[in-house]
């Protein structure tokens, strides 16, 4: 049969499209690629914990907001107030966005940085919490989350060599990033300097530390300053804290994954602090 003598296929003529709620077709667009559409200085926010702590923190401003129906659903039915128009989506998309193995429980914020605050604004009380190039953000991230829980007044760390506050730190934190003020420097042995002449304790944390926490003398403002897995603390590190002691384990393996180290340190410290006052 020619070409000429088929029939014309049926075609539905086009009518108004349909929209199925606020902003709908979003999940209906190509698949995220990256940060497609995104400002260079966009946090990425996914998981529950990560969305709703940024959604409650009235300092955070949330640019996008992508749920699943049923993380929709799930704010309304907790009154959650998404502040933005949410987009609905598919969870593929958030997929496509993230990577298959983020869980995401059907949600992603797209945010701005939050502010960080000046060294010298520090309070004159409490623990604050100094990391020398840590970069895992998995470690960086169960750290802040661990601060959060013992109520630390701030972490310090530097402009290089250390993870972005967004993504996978966020989601490791678990809302922590919303509660514990991040403070970012340039030269961390120059803000330790300057740590100790506001009156900071600074303790440094080694395997090799002369004294053991436990039997330090501590008192407030104290800084707990962690170094990377391996490397540990670098030497001008070492030589700017005000002290350096080693945490003592009774076991055969003698040092703990910096994260879990973090742990037992503020523990430590929180405690004896806490006996002082």
């Amino acid at each position: 049969m020619r070409d000429r003598d088929r029939k014309p296929k049926f075609q539905r003529p086009e009518g108004p499209k349909r929209h199925a709620g606020p902003r709908r077709e979003a999940g209906r667009r190509q698949p995220w690629r990256g940060r497609e559409g995104a400002a260079d200085d966009t946090v990425i926010l996914y998981g529950w914990h990560t969305v709703t702590a940024a959604l409650a923190n009235p300092k955070r401003r949330i640019r996008k907001l992508f749920l699943t129906e049923n993380a929709a659903r799930r704010l309304a039915d907790d009154k959650i107030d998404t502040r933005v128009t949410p987009e609905i989506v598919r969870p593929t998309l958030i997929d496509q966005r993230l990577g298959p193995d983020a869980v995401h429980q059907g949600m992603l914020a797209e945010a701005e940085p939050l502010a960080s605050p000046d060294i010298d604004t520090l309070p004159q009380e409490g623990i604050v919490l100094v990391l020398d190039q840590i970069t895992d953000p998995h470690n960086v991230g169960a750290i802040m989350r661990s601060a959060a829980a013992f109520a630390v007044k701030a972490i310090v760390t530097t402009a290089r060599h250390s993870p972005e506050a967004t993504g996978v730190l966020a989601k490791s934190a678990s809302g922590a990033l919303e509660l514990v003020p991040l403070v970012t420097v340039q030269n961390l042995a120059r803000a330790l300097t300057e740590m100790n002449e506001r009156g900071f304790l600074t303790v440094g944390l080694d395997s090799q530390g002369e004294q053991n926490l436990a039997s330090v003398a501590l008192r407030e403002p104290l800084a707990l300053v962690l170094g990377a897995e391996g490397k540990g603390l670098r030497q001008l590190t070492r030589e700017t804290c005000g002290v350096v002691a080693r945490l003592d384990m009774p076991g055969e393996i003698k040092s703990l994954n910096v994260s879990n180290a973090a742990v037992l340190a503020l523990y430590i410290g929180a405690s004896r602090l806490c006996l002082m006052s």
